[in-house]
């Protein structure tokens, strides 16, 4: 783990925009009329349906997605009770947590004050501001009294996240800890070290998820808390055993198949953990220091089931895998509270999630081959996508049965969009091509099946139920790396081309390719030699009718591919050039750039053939071109070189596509912003349009920008999507995600039903 140094943290605080988050308008304000609307006179008219309706205070306003962390600064991390303002940082870090795991809004508020009843005031007073609220870092016994009573008294979602947020977490923990270790929660017997608000919260829902009273004893710093002891507060109370065989930690943790520590670091000894019964189960969560580190208690016995609360170990207990879902589900259903029925149901997502086949983002993040459930993973990573789904739709639906709902949601797929668009996932665009390739999956090649990212993407794009895959390589390292990686090869096909067995079609193929490329210096030995390569194989699969799509690019060079494509395929006779186009998808709107791959320095004629296959290609995508032919220069004012051949390409396109919207050359700041552009040229084609594709005078200017903007903001990129060739070739990337990949194999399925569709309307011609 990074050591953090004392210097780096302030720093990270202090540089640029002092703190972490910062407040931004949802709507227009650059005219006078986006003012008058947002303040005086507009503001009124939602005033005045708000006063006539107080429950469409939702609809026009920010409440509905708004949390208040609030705060008296009383029991600050392991800090104690440092002061309102000086627990600021930390309310601040919640709100940045909040937005970035679940697109939720937040203003922190640090109360300075001790006095439960006058804290609990001051947070009524502002509570009709909010959504919901997360009340942080209060020490115990008062925030029990200060949660109950805003529960209680207030209309709209709260929770303590000290208390709950660990509960939920490690209870999912505990949920798929006791099934690796093959016991069930109401045989165990469970030693709680600390008694303050984290340690009874988690114990209580322990209680309601089978666990029996009686098989559970509590400590704190006194020792065994037992119903003789005097003074005891009511939450202790609870907890009291009858006992009075057990005094210490060491006498109580005897046989035990549970510890759950929210105390202090170094209490639990390697002794200790080897008196605990068979497949121990130890949730040691004080922070930073754990009451038994990883290292002792894995040396104290191999059989243990380990969690922390650290993220440099296995099975962190974080509680951001919680309050960010449980607040968005509570959020977006105008929930009244969070109860019982909704934290479980938290609790049962989260324990679902860690049995699932995990996302590839996650085994990047934490560079390792697959995490699958057993010891070492039995709780979700905070950075797994599926999370923002699986927890807030369990939440959301729990509030409706619970009746603390007060908006129905009725279409759950709709929903379960609507999140994954919220938080960048996916977007209209990707569903759209995944939903049409959907509706008739078609036979793709990947030509790389030894890649683990391109059997990975075979695997979900056949999950996706996208494609039929059929995987080139050598069927024995496919199958060892499916084992390794833990994936199903249910359903693929793999075709060792370079097996006896498919002698008799390489040499088929070789035939195929000589006669077609006779005049151009062909030969059968040449050919024969050819098929030996995965890219002339699987591109005379898709060229002979046994294939419908082929997916490369992850080990071969583009130059090479490129040459075999046109060697294989060939370019439709209406072009004299191909190319590739990247689709952004950024928050305001989506572009498509073109050429991104193929042409170094196009001539005039080629960027002619660029632009008309973008044209084509956009609408491919359902979307109408408008289209700026970009330069340094604007519409003539240097007529040289590059320049020129994008005025020319202009001209040309404006005689022969007179009603397609295309202008240039143009600077790129006059291509999207049409504001600037109609002003100062306002003779262009483009008057009164917003430009959605871009093409580039060369290729270092293409695939810089689309690169530039891939690496410098939250924008989705999709491609390179090949325009072009005959037949739906389609190249990935040397460094693509499994996700690139699937993406590139549902454009590739498409291409091939547009072309099997036309190809069927010419032959009826």
């Amino acid at each position: 783990m990074t050591k953090i140094t004392k210097e780096a943290a302030l720093l990270y605080h202090s540089q640029g925009k002092p703190g972490k988050i910062e407040v931004i308008p949802t709507k227009p304000y650059q005219t006078q009329r986006d003012l008058s609307l947002a303040y005086s006179p507009g503001v009124a008219e939602p005033c005045l349906e708000i006063q006539k309706d107080p429950s469409t205070v939702y609809d026009y306003t920010a409440k509905g997605n708004l949390v208040a962390v609030i705060s008296n600064g009383t029991a600050v991390l392991g800090l104690g009770d440092i002061g309102a303002m000086s627990g600021k940082p930390v309310m601040e870090g919640k709100g940045l947590l909040f937005k970035i795991y679940a697109g939720i809004d937040v203003f922190d508020i640090e109360i300075n004050e001790k006095d439960p009843e006058k804290f609990i005031e001051a947070v009524k007073a502002i509570a009709p501001t909010f959504g919901g609220i997360n009340l942080e870092d209060i020490k115990a016994p008062e925030c029990f009294e200060i949660e109950n009573r805003l529960k209680e008294e207030l209309d709209i979602p709260v929770m303590h996240d000290d208390q709950h947020g660990t509960a939920i977490i490690s209870s999912a923990g505990l949920i798929n800890a006791l099934e690796v270790a093959g016991k069930k929660i109401e045989d165990v017997h469970i030693v709680v070290n600390g008694a303050g608000a984290s340690a009874t919260s988690c114990t209580k829902l322990y209680l309601a998820l089978g666990a029996k009273k009686e098989n559970i004893l509590m400590l704190d710093s006194k020792g065994v808390i037992t119903s003789d002891r005097e003074n005891l507060t009511e939450s202790k109370r609870f907890f009291a055993t009858d006992r009075r065989d057990v005094h210490t930690l060491e006498e109580a943790i005897k046989g035990a198949d549970v510890f759950l520590g929210l105390s202090k670091g170094n209490v639990l000894t390697q002794d200790m953990v080897r008196s605990m019964a068979d497949h121990p189960i130890v949730f040691a969560l004080a922070n930073p220091t754990p009451e038994i580190s990883y290292e002792d208690a894995m040396a104290a016995r191999s059989d243990v089931l380990m969690s922390t609360g650290r993220s440099d170990y296995p099975n962190q207990i974080n509680n951001v895998i919680g309050f960010p879902y449980i607040f968005r589900g509570a959020l977006d259903t105008h929930a009244k509270a969070i109860n019982e029925e909704m934290k479980l149901a938290a609790v049962h997502a989260i324990a679902d999630l860690a049995k699932k086949p995990v996302p590839d983002v996650v085994n990047e993040t934490y560079q390792v081959n697959n995490f699958s459930f057993g010891p070492d993973y039995f709780i979700p990573k905070p950075v797994d996508p599926r999370l923002i789904t699986e927890v807030s739709m369990a939440v959301a639906k729990a509030a409706m049965d619970s009746g603390v709902a007060r908006k129905e949601i009725t279409d759950w797929t709709a929903y379960k969009n609507q999140l994954r668009e919220l938080m960048g996932q996916e977007n209209k665009l990707t569903r759209k091509l995944y939903d049409t390739a959907r509706r008739c999956p078609q036979r793709v090649v990947f030509a790389e099946g030894i890649h683990p990212n391109m059997l990975k993407a075979a695997v979900e794009a056949k999950a996706e139920g996208i494609c039929h895959p059929i995987v080139l390589g050598n069927e024995e390292r496919i199958e060892k790396l499916a084992k390794e990686l833990d994936l199903s090869l249910e359903g693929i096909e793999i075709i060792n081309l370079r097996h006896d067995r498919e002698s008799e079609r390489r040499e088929r193929y070789a035939r195929i390719l000589c006669e077609k490329r006779a005049r151009e210096g062909a030969n059968l030995q040449e050919a024969n030699d050819k098929m030996f390569e995965r890219n002339y194989f699987g591109m005379m699969m898709v060229e002979t009718g046994e294939a419908d799509a082929f997916v490369t690019g992850l080990y071969t060079k583009y130059s090479n591919t490129i040459k075999v494509a046109k060697e294989v395929i060939g370019i439709q006779p209406e072009y004299k050039s191909f190319g590739t186009m990247h689709i952004l998808n950024s928050k305001k709107g989506t572009y498509f750039i073109a050429d991104t791959l193929i042409n170094r320095h196009p001539d005039t004629d080629t960027l002619i053939d660029i632009a008309k296959l973008s044209a084509k290609a956009v609408r491919f995508f359902n979307h109408e071109p408008v289209m700026a032919m970009l330069s340094y220069s604007n519409f003539g004012s240097d007529q040289e070189g590059t320049p020129a051949k994008v005025h020319d390409a202009v001209t040309y396109m404006h005689n022969h596509y007179p009603e397609l919207a295309i202008d240039g050359e143009m600077q790129v700041k006059f291509a999207l912003n049409d504001k600037l552009r109609d002003e100062k040229y306002p003779f262009t084609r483009l008057n009164g349009k917003q430009v959605n594709t871009l093409v580039f005078p060369n290729l270092s200017s293409a695939n810089a920008t689309y690169q530039l903007i891939q690496n410098m903001s939250e924008t989705e990129v999709l491609g390179p999507i090949q325009m072009g060739l005959n037949k739906p070739i389609h190249f990935t990337d040397i460094e693509s995600s499994v996700r690139d990949i699937v993406n590139i194999t549902a454009i590739a399925c498409i291409d091939a039903i547009v072309q099997k569709k036309m190809e069927c309307s010419c032959s009826k011609e």
